[in-house]
């Protein structure tokens, strides 16, 4: 029946916790992007059949009519659902990058399909370019920090590491007081973990 592989993607982003991702379904969409390839083979025969009895598609009203009105609006609909749902995915895409780094985990990285991970990367490049050619950090302090130092347990050996203008070594389970822009590229990564006062 008409529709439904549409309304099922869309059920199937709802459904979802806000800000998560789920599978990218290519079988729902592949049969909507059919679906529509039918409505549009449908809505040009009726509209040949109505050229041919030379009749006005503006003001007639008989059943090819209603039928290429029915296909046309069925189209529009499957249009708009699937836009919707790569909408919504493309969002969902860009704040991974804001909240993971550039390099996505392999568990989401298997949820994205082909043109989003070319999408992730092409965004992260962007965003990468802009924040060489201003010389500045947008990935830092998400959030207002209370201090500028932070203190950090280290959860896996990073190893010596420049931060500033001097060498340090991270080793697991080794305490820290670091500046904030120099911990928080590890903490986003999941290698240092804020310790809370």
């Amino acid at each position: 029946m008409y529709g439904r592989s549409a309304s099922q993607l869309l059920k199937e982003q709802a459904s979802c916790e806000s800000g998560q991702l789920t599978v990218f379904n290519n079988v729902a969409f592949d049969q909507v992007i059919k679906e529509c390839d039918e409505h549009h083979l449908q809505l040009e025969s009726l509209f040949r059949k109505l050229m041919e009895q030379k009749l006005d598609v503006q003001t007639t009203r008989n059943g090819d009519h209603l039928g290429a009105f029915i296909h046309h609006h069925s189209l529009l609909r499957n249009k708009r659902c699937l836009m919707a749902y790569m909408q919504n995915r493309a969002e969902i895409v860009r704040s991974l990058r804001w909240q993971l780094g550039p390099v996505l985990p392999e568990e989401i990285k298997a949820k994205l399909s082909y043109s989003e991970g070319v999408y992730f990367a092409d965004h992260s490049k962007a965003i990468a370019s802009y924040m060489s050619e201003m010389d500045i950090d947008l990935t830092v302090d998400m959030v207002p920090p209370k201090s500028p130092s932070v203190r950090v347990m280290v959860l896996d050996d990073i190893g010596e590491v420049c931060l500033g203008d001097q060498s340090i070594s991270l080793t697991k389970h080794s305490l820290h007081s670091l500046s904030r822009t120099d911990a928080e590229p590890f903490i986003s990564q999941g290698l240092m973990e804020e310790l809370l006062d």
